[in-house]
């Protein structure tokens, strides 16, 4: 069998060379400036690097588009005429609607589609990490074949039926994930100060929130942008969610402690009560990782970003332990922290109390609910660009230490769930 590769990209190079290893014949094709540099790099690896995609399509048995959302549509409608007889075709995309809309547009009737999305990025290594693969449209005997090409990879395999599904889920673990922690980035930045030389960021939770916000920041801004706006049910989330902080932002502002905090426990009553498993997070290891040259006194926070969470997943039914099994580490390490915080009675009252009455921080919690409505926008509007703007503004604001948090958040994620 040959597996061929379209989009030789830092995904597209990671699966080339797995499969190769693994002693699949493998070729692939790029933009046309990239093709000597792939070569270059790749022949020694037995991979062919083909002058374009109708080449590798003609060439293939199993063909994957390793292209970003935003342009799938325009590559497969390129290539797709060239595909091989009876090919197995499938997409790296972390959203599946536009994908899917492309095979279905342009492949060949004789091509089956069984596609795919790895939950890690280029920096891991394929194996123990987890792959969704959708049986879209193949026969049984199609699909088995499928399969153990994707076994070889070593990758956690997480069936689906549906892209719809995957859509959903990922809508929650990945789209309004990412937002959240950008908001927090947008906020510091709009604030002018670094959360780690503040002593309401210090220790614990605030670790995991900069390092996480950090981590997203120090890739690429075109991964997220095409998750929150090509993702039908993100679109949907981000509103649930920019609606449940300006709700708890005006209690906050009005003082409202009983509605407040029915809000507050109700939402934990409904996500964690049937939840009686050990912690996702650990305090000691949570203490450890922090980007501060110093050990600033610690002050309590409102958390206002966490408690949004937890209220926004009542509010949309949705129970985050299902969808653990679509979970990335940033996801992993979001549910950990809300867990962390609302089943520790003590520090759920104290940062009740800091939301409603710590006036030293409300100029922060402003800050946040700021950045969450123009993300909100950005997103509602469908706005691309205006997206990869605003996260390169934040981008640039912290770039000095972004090398240090992806190193720090990767020891941390490693640790943390071990």
């Amino acid at each position: 069998m040959c597996i061929g590769i379209i989009g030789l990209g830092d995904m597209g190079r990671l699966y080339a060379l797995a499969f190769a290893s693994a002693g699949y014949q493998v070729c692939g094709t790029d933009v046309f400036n990239r093709l000597t540099e792939l070569r270059k790099e790749l022949s020694s690896e037995g991979i062919k690097v083909l002058s374009d995609g109708h080449e590798v399509s003609r060439k293939s048995d199993f063909i994957i588009y390793c292209v970003e959302a935003e342009k799938i549509g325009e590559v497969v409608a390129q290539f797709a005429k060239s595909t091989k007889y009876g090919a197995i075709v499938a997409g790296q995309t972390s959203v599946k609607h536009p994908e899917i809309a492309a095979f279905e547009k342009y492949l060949p009737a004789n091509a089956h589609i069984v596609t795919a999305h790895s939950l890690h990025g280029p920096g891991f290594d394929t194996k123990g990490q987890t792959l969704v693969v959708i049986r879209h449209r193949a026969t049984d005997e199609v699909y088995q074949r499928a399969l153990e090409v994707y076994n070889v990879l070593g990758s956690n395999i997480i069936e689906m039926d549906s892209f719809e599904e995957h859509d959903r889920i990922v809508a929650d673990t990945q789209a309004v994930t990412h937002m959240g922690f950008e908001s927090m980035g947008s906020a510091w930045k709009n604030a002018g100060f670094y959360p780690w030389d503040n002593p309401v960021y210090a220790g614990g939770i605030d670790n995991v929130k900069v390092l996480t916000t950090l981590r997203i920041f120090s890739y690429k801004s075109h991964i997220y942008a095409g998750l929150a706006i090509l993702n039908p049910y993100a679109q949907k989330q981000v509103r649930v969610y920019a609606k449940i902080e300006s709700e708890l932002f005006a209690l906050m502002i009005a003082e409202n402690e009983s509605v407040f905090k029915s809000k507050v426990y109700e939402a934990k009553n409904f996500v964690f009560s049937k939840n009686d498993k050990p912690l996702l997070l650990k305090s000691e290891v949570m203490d450890i990782f922090s980007m501060s040259d110093r050990s600033p006194a610690q002050k309590p926070n409102s958390h206002l970003s966490i408690l949004s969470m937890v209220c926004a997943w009542h509010a949309m039914g949705v129970n985050p332990y299902d969808n653990l099994i679509c979970q990335t580490p940033p996801f992993r390490l979001r549910l950990g922290i809300a867990e962390y915080l609302f089943k520790d009675e003590e520090l759920l009252e104290e940062t009740i109390q800091t939301a409603l009455y710590d006036k030293s921080i409300r100029k922060d919690d402003l800050e946040f609910h700021t950045a969450v409505h123009e993300w909100a926008s950005i997103i509602g509007y469908g706005d691309m660009k205006g997206y990869k703007a605003h996260f390169e503004a934040a981008k640039v604001f912290f770039e000095d230490r972004l090398e240090k948090a992806r190193v720090l958040s990767t020891e941390m994620i490693s640790k943390l769930i071990d």
